[in-house]
């Protein structure tokens, strides 16, 4: 062995005073995940977003029975994974069962997703392009490919989480637990329902339902969070972890850029756009300021992808949609709720930060302090596109106290 690298069959006890134990710099090992991955046999994207999962390359799944591809974005790593399954032409998947959370949205085709419980009647419901549907925890299941071409469907699971925690393919894949308070054979149980309510933590909409037969066209409603006349709803499915929303910006209207911490992948459903990503320590204006080399920007179009926040720390983020119709995205960050994850006791409160302005101490850059570069290049662009902007002038100036929208309040509370 050359004396220059480092003898991993014996430990010695450093004996120098001067010096510390280990290597310094070392490689990251792959986790039980990724090995899984590895072992999968098919491809695995890793990158900071995809222009359209249509796109992506697919192989031969053996286990699945179709084809597919891994989707592992950076700044999801060990958060929750992702992937695109291809079913064959009037064929099916192999049953599946297991220990971890999963949803799927419909990219392409028709079909039937059976479920069922060890002993139970099989339930059998049907999905088209668009539909969303979650399956219940350890509860088996099949997809049906009604169609004679392919269908495709893109996969959110929380495999990532558990398979790191517990490294055991036999207990994941072979457990016969049966999770009847999550799923008890009910004959409506994947009966879509439209009754919205607040959600228990933020109050903002929230629909209790396990399948969503359209996101790309269903009725969003009046958020106004993120943009003047945004649209937000929050799907909550199977009783699971994984959290997402569905949210649309009104065409010629882009979102304030915002900061948190990695999970959130965002999604696009309809229109077209781009999203602009960079480290918060670099501050709201890296234009101006003249670091814009450490911007990310990523465009997409149904279905396209882009990690929120790529590494570690904070990230500012901004979308923008760029086509005649609104831009409609759905966000998913797996069992990481970003709002939920910082540390704090219980029962404590925590502002929604990510809807106040960095002026009122909150984590949103107010349109009249983000870089001009922003409505400068988004104007050109939607020229360039045959499109008109609605970002009206107003929207640039500092809150004077008669614009409802520029302030920080809340629908049930002042701030």
């Amino acid at each position: 062995m050359p004396h220059d690298e480092p003898n991993y069959s014996h430990w010695h006890e450093i004996t120098d005073t001067s010096k510390k134990a280990g290597l310094g710099t070392f490689k990251r090992p792959p986790m039980p995940y990724d090995n899984f991955m590895d072992e999968e046999g098919i491809p695995i994207y890793r990158d900071f977003g995809v222009h359209k999962v249509q796109n992506l390359a697919l192989q031969p799944w053996q286990r699945m029975g179709g084809k597919g591809a891994f989707i592992q974005l950076y700044g999801t790593e060990g958060l929750w994974g992702s992937y695109v399954v291809e079913v064959p032409g009037a064929g099916a998947l192999n049953v599946e069962r297991h220990m971890y959370e999963e949803q799927y949205l419909v990219v392409e085709g028709r079909g039937t997703t059976e479920v069922w419980q060890e002993g139970g009647e099989k339930q059998i419901f049907e999905w088209q392009k668009g539909s969303l549907f979650a399956i219940p925890l350890n509860a088996y299941h099949r997809i049906v490919n009604a169609a004679s071409s392919p269908a495709l469907l893109l996969a959110g699971t929380s495999a990532p989480n558990v398979m790191n925690l517990f490294d055991s393919r036999r207990m994941i894949f072979d457990c016969n637990h049966t999770f009847t308070e999550r799923y008890d054979g009910d004959p409506d149980f994947f009966r879509p329902n439209d009754d919205l309510a607040p959600d228990p933590v933020r109050g903002l909409a929230m629909k209790e339902t396990n399948l969503l037969p359209d996101i790309m066209n269903c009725e969003l409603p009046l958020d106004n969070r993120r943009s003047p006349g945004y649209r937000r709803i929050e799907p909550h499915m199977v009783s699971n972890r994984f959290y997402l929303w569905i949210g649309q910006h009104e065409t010629g209207r882009y979102s304030k850029g915002h900061k948190h911490g990695s999970a959130a992948v965002l999604i696009c459903v309809k229109g077209k756009g781009y999203t602009y990503t960079w480290p918060s320590e670099l501050g709201p204006k890296p234009w101006e300021t003249g670091v814009s080399d450490r911007v990310v920007r990523v465009d997409y179009e149904p279905v396209g992808m882009v990690s929120a926040a790529p590494m570690s720390g904070d990230w500012f983020h901004q979308h923008f949609g760029i086509s005649k119709e609104p831009l409609r995205l759905t966000a998913w960050f797996g069992p990481n709720n970003a709002r939920g994850r910082k540390p704090g006791l219980p029962g404590g409160e925590e502002k929604d930060l990510g809807a106040i302005d960095l002026r009122d101490g909150g984590n949103a850059i107010p349109y009249d302090e983000e870089d001009p570069y922003i409505r400068k290049e988004y104007e050109e662009t939607l020229t360039k596109e045959g499109a008109e902007t609605r970002m009206e002038e107003h929207l640039y100036r500092p809150p004077t106290g008669d614009d409802p929208w520029a302030t920080a309040s809340f629908a049930g509370q002042e701030s």
